[in-house]
């Protein structure tokens, strides 16, 4: 069974793309973090924190350009996968993937809405922001 669940904060914008008719594809990092503790010989263990790629198909591609911003904290249900590429100068690369199934904003709207208004307002961004608070959410 491949079966990923993270709980964790979005690290920047969806990048959404579209393709064939409509379908979207969207990527972004999530951030997932252990907390530290101290040992019993008062040997201090650090936070660690962990970076994951998200990618979501389809209609939660959708709703993630609408709703998920830099900054939320989501739950994210799904599998990995890992792929590997050429970069420009040919080396070989690996790089693991979270294909979401499943998606939950944990973060409550209000929070949400106060971190878009500290960020610079351009029209698109202002328009997304309105028609999500006129909406229900579609989850």
């Amino acid at each position: 069974m491949n079966k990923v669940m993270l709980i964790g904060n979005v690290g920047k914008e969806p990048d959404v793309k579209y393709y064939d008719a409509d379908q979207a594809v969207a990527q972004f990092p999530l951030a997932t973090t252990e907390r530290g503790y101290v040992l019993p010989n008062g040997t201090r263990v650090p936070d660690r924190t962990d970076w994951h790629n998200i990618v979501m198909w389809r209609e939660l591609a959708k709703i993630a350009e609408r709703y998920v911003h830099k900054g939320d904290k989501i739950y994210i249900e799904g599998r990995i996968r890992y792929r590997y590429y050429d970069d420009k100068k040919g080396q070989r690369r690996f790089i693991a993937e979270i294909y979401a199934d499943n998606m939950e904003l944990l973060t409550p709207k209000q929070a949400s809405t106060a971190a878009q208004n500290l960020q610079p307002k351009d029209n698109t961004r202002t328009n997304i922001k309105e028609d999500a608070d006129n909406d229900t959410l579609p989850f």
